[in-house]
């Protein structure tokens, strides 16, 4: 009974811990507002029950602000994160003259964003002030370069091997993605590319994992899966690149029928596309209700290894990472343990612990000659 009387007496510290940074940050920022219906909740919100490795997180946020990656692990510890997979952004949001306060967020105005190269710069950086055990419980990824530039995979590869022992893999390339498309500099991006052909072409040669954020379909566009052609036009291409499909490529404000048998389908076709249940596809897709909560179990189930969930929290939010990451408890109890352990942590660091120094060693994947194969 002590012992459940401290816990419950540390988690009632969390909880109220918590309620003040959300209030201080409300009265700061009124744009923080939609965080007073969770402010609500947090009295009866429960910890994250499973030790889990959070596959996607941002440490800086789109002006590139952080409370940089020492708090951080101060986060994840009260959070049973035991590992992170931790990246910039690309694009950094421009404050235009006209506005009168600083943005901090792509939609907080419309200005334009763009991209910065400097971005794996500052966190390669930051990963290098960690002590060695610190470093172990870290997959950093680059990021910082235009999609649609042909010569793009030329400095991804100078951006690895000028910060050896640093990157895992490729991290989150941003293509279609509701409104920051339209806020993006330059040519909207896209995934059917010759400089996506190359980009697949160099992780394939060095087995290396790369995430890509592409919107399904459009907005106005709800009877079909508008885009999917983008992505299966490369999958089939560059059939041995390790590809995660971001968010099972859901957005704002998008709908695409028979989702969980589409991403059925993709997994069943492609055995090295990985998926992951962050952000709106798990509020918005699977947990409407039972009945979709069980369609995504089963769908889990059957892709337990390619499978992976994660916060997709950014700096500001990380004493929210833990309320993110509680969210999936329920959904989790409903796995099996071998396949929770999997999507929990597994996954995900067999995805990211050996791809580490590949390409500055030139370790480059050799496939068997047609004349190898025996059929």
């Amino acid at each position: 009974m002590n012992k459940l009387n401290r816990a419950l007496t540390k988690t009632n510290k969390r909880v109220f811990w918590t309620i003040n940074k959300i209030e201080n940050e409300i009265k700061i920022n009124k744009n923080k507002e939609r965080f007073l219906e969770k402010l609500q909740k947090l009295e009866t919100s429960i910890w994250p029950k499973y030790p889990m490795v959070d596959a996607h997180l941002h440490l800086v946020d789109f002006l590139w602000e952080t409370e940089w990656i020492k708090n951080l692990i101060y986060y994840m510890d009260k959070s049973n994160i035991e590992k992170a997979v931790i990246f910039w952004t690309a694009l950094k949001k421009i404050w235009a003259e006209n506005e009168r306060e600083r943005p901090e967020y792509y939609l907080d105005d419309d200005n334009e964003c763009y991209y910065d190269s400097s971005t794996d710069t500052i966190i390669a950086n930051e990963f290098n002030t960690l002590s060695k055990k610190e470093k172990e419980r870290f997959y950093p990824l680059l990021c910082g370069f235009n999609p649609m530039d042909i010569d793009a995979v030329k400095q991804i590869e100078r951006t690895i091997k000028y910060n050896p022992w640093v990157f895992c893999g490729i991290w989150e390339v941003l293509y279609r993605h509701d409104d920051l498309t339209f806020q993006t500099q330059w040519e909207a991006p896209r995934m059917n590319t010759k400089a996506t052909s190359l980009i697949l072409e160099f992780v394939s040669k060095y087995d290396i994992p790369i995430m890509v954020h592409n919107n399904i379909t459009s907005p106005s566009v709800s009877d079909y899966p508008k885009y999917l052609h983008e992505l299966e036009t490369m999958l089939m291409e560059y059939p041995k690149a390790k590809v995660v499909f971001a968010h099972c490529w859901a957005s704002r404000r998008l709908n695409a029928p028979y989702y969980a048998k589409m991403i059925d389908r993709l997994l069943t076709e492609y055995p090295s596309l990985y998926v992951d249940y962050s952000w709106v596809v798990f509020d918005d897709i699977i947990s409407i209700n039972d009945v979709t909560k069980e369609e995504w179990v089963q769908l889990t189930e059957k892709f337990s290894d390619r499978v992976m969930i994660w916060s997709d929290i950014l700096w500001n939010w990380f004493y929210k990472v833990w309320l993110t990451n509680s969210r999936y408890n329920s959904f989790l109890d409903s796995l099996t343990p071998k396949t929770r352990e999997k999507v929990c942590r597994t996954n995900a660091i067999s995805l990211y612990k050996n791809s580490r120094n590949k390409v500055e060693k030139w370790l480059k994947i050799k496939y068997p000659s047609l004349k190898e194969i025996k059929l």
